[in-house]
């Protein structure tokens, strides 16, 4: 590997191997875990997380409620923190979610969880850490030491722990086997030339992603992403709330980067896009299968939800190159460290 590459591009690169080799660290806890779930199914998920792995945690929220028809709530953790209130959780399921699994507000929040009889669980980089420390089940996500401040390679991770798990929680085989294909296709994603949305998006100093269904959670990420790698003001909606106000930000000025989905959310993604367009506002779609102005390549349709996660992988690519562009160092961004605690 090039020794001049940014950390950021380093881990970037790792993807498609850690994924491929997460399942050796899975078996075992997602066996134990998929026991317990079956002996006394919950109700209802509740997950607990921040930055990156939020955006994790509403992919996994995505997956659970379409595949199982569960529903899945997001906590706020200060709820513990700060407001040292419990929530009524018995026999219900608890996700927290957490690279380092270092933030106190997560690790208050999981214990008052498991104090209200909970079945708590820990998507960890960090197995060893005091949130793992505090769960009933830890489930690693196998990425190896990130060094880069900006998450990529644990955001991937997490999300294919999450495959992993509903895809084993609900027998789904169609989802399990295009997890198997998906380190190809992710090294594949990473080869796509996204240089039309650096030429868009260099000139831009605010931008709006949108998402729907499996690619909410890519635009969230996406919209994060910009911030703190090119210092570029990114804010992301669903395809439909965008609709309820947001709208009104929109000009040849103001971008919108579009993450097709490729299941029923597509069709109205795709009339928001031509919507927008003939309003004259500059967008750029990715996912549209075509060689048009404004439409960034993609890969051929998989399966949806492994289908949305390619797409993050294009854009970490993307930063890398605006980064570079705006002189913007990714491996330092000002302000930010790689373990943030929050209370």
């Amino acid at each position: 590997m090039d020794d001049k590459k940014t950390r950021m591009a380093q881990e970037i690169e790792a993807v498609p191997a850690v994924v491929a080799g997460q399942r050796a660290h899975l078996e075992l806890p997602l066996q134990t875990l998929l026991a317990r779930l079956r002996q006394r199914p919950p109700d209802l998920v509740v997950t607990c997380a921040r930055g990156s792995s939020a955006h994790a945690a509403t992919f996994g929220k995505h997956l659970i409620e379409r595949l199982l028809g569960l529903p899945v709530a997001a906590a706020a953790p200060n709820i513990a923190s700060i407001y040292g209130r419990r929530l009524r959780l018995e026999n219900q399921l608890f996700i927290a979610v957490s690279q380092s699994g270092r933030s106190d507000d997560l690790i208050a929040m999981t214990k008052s969880a498991q104090t209200s009889g909970a079945l708590t669980v820990a998507i960890a980089n960090a197995t060893s850490s005091p949130l793992a420390a505090v769960c009933d089940i830890v489930l690693p996500m196998g990425a190896g030491p990130e060094l880069s401040v900006a998450a990529t390679k644990t955001f991937v991770a997490t999300v294919c722990v999450l495959l992993r798990l509903t895809a084993a929680w609900a027998s789904d085989a169609g989802l399990a086997a295009a997890i198997e294909r998906l380190p190809q296709r992710l090294a594949a994603s990473a080869a796509l030339d996204w240089g039309e949305a650096v030429r868009t998006l260099g000139g831009a100093s605010s931008l709006t992603s949108i998402g729907r269904g499996p690619t909410l959670a890519i635009a969230r990420e996406a919209a994060l992403k910009l911030k703190e790698t090119c210092y570029l003001h990114a804010e992301a909606f669903s395809g439909a709330e965008f609709l309820h106000g947001p709208v009104a930000l929109t000009s040849a000025h103001h971008p919108v980067l579009m993450f097709m989905p490729t299941d029923a959310a597509g069709p109205g993604m795709r009339d928001l896009a031509r919507k927008l367009r003939h309003q004259g506002t500059s967008v750029l779609l990715a996912g549209a299968l075509s060689a048009a102005p404004g439409e960034l390549p993609v890969l051929a349709p998989d399966q949806p939800e492994t289908d949305a996660l390619c797409l993050i992988q294009s854009f970490y690519g993307l930063t890398l190159r605006l980064a570079k562009d705006l002189a913007i160092d990714v491996d330092h961004p000002r302000r930010l460290t790689k373990i943030t605690r929050t209370r």
